[in-house]
């Protein structure tokens, strides 16, 4: 899942560019959360996707071994079930905390450990594609904070923690 394309050639630096959005088929979600975080350092992560890829979690274990991310919380959506429980024993390695709910967004949020935060509105789930994808990058503390409450919403409220009903059958076991 690598890049084509040098991602400095698609976005600024966030402390110069508050708002900004692209359109291409050089930049994956994994390659916006490594450049996020190269600038923010080590943070939270809260992401919402229609589904995952075992590529993609390959990426994502290599950004949290590199201590790089503190905690990732995951929204899937209830139709994908069947290939995240096959991609299960891999997501439990990589993800602290998956949730499914009915769910199509796909929001990648990222709270620093000094307070920065970045908030990400893409088209693309957490797959690899080669297909065109957008996404609107944002810092203001608003928009977060608007976002975080509304997946914090759907986490609590509208979904099923799959670490803990695996937990509970562990234990009953």
């Amino acid at each position: 899942m690598k890049r084509t394309a040098d991602i400095d050639q698609i976005l600024r630096p966030l402390k110069d560019t508050p708002f900004q959005a692209y359109l291409s088929n050089a930049v994956q979600v994994a390659d916006i959360l490594e450049w996020i975080l190269s600038q923010v350092g080590t943070a939270e992560v809260w992401q919402t996707s229609f589904s995952i890829s075992e590529e993609f979690l390959r990426r994502l274990f290599f950004i949290c071994r590199a201590n790089k991310v503190s905690r990732i919380n995951l929204v899937l959506d209830h139709k994908a079930t069947n290939k995240t429980l096959k991609l299960w024993a891999f997501i439990t390695q990589v993800i602290e905390r998956t949730y499914l709910a009915d769910n199509h967004s796909k929001i990648l949020l990222v709270r620093s450990e000094a307070g920065e935060t970045v908030s990400v509105i893409t088209s693309q789930n957490l797959t690899r594609g080669n297909r065109h994808e957008s996404a609107f990058i944002s810092t203001s503390p608003e928009i977060f904070a608007n976002l975080y409450d509304q997946v914090n919403d759907l986490i609590t409220n509208h979904s099923v923690p799959l670490h803990d009903l695996f937990a509970e059958r562990l234990a009953a076991d």
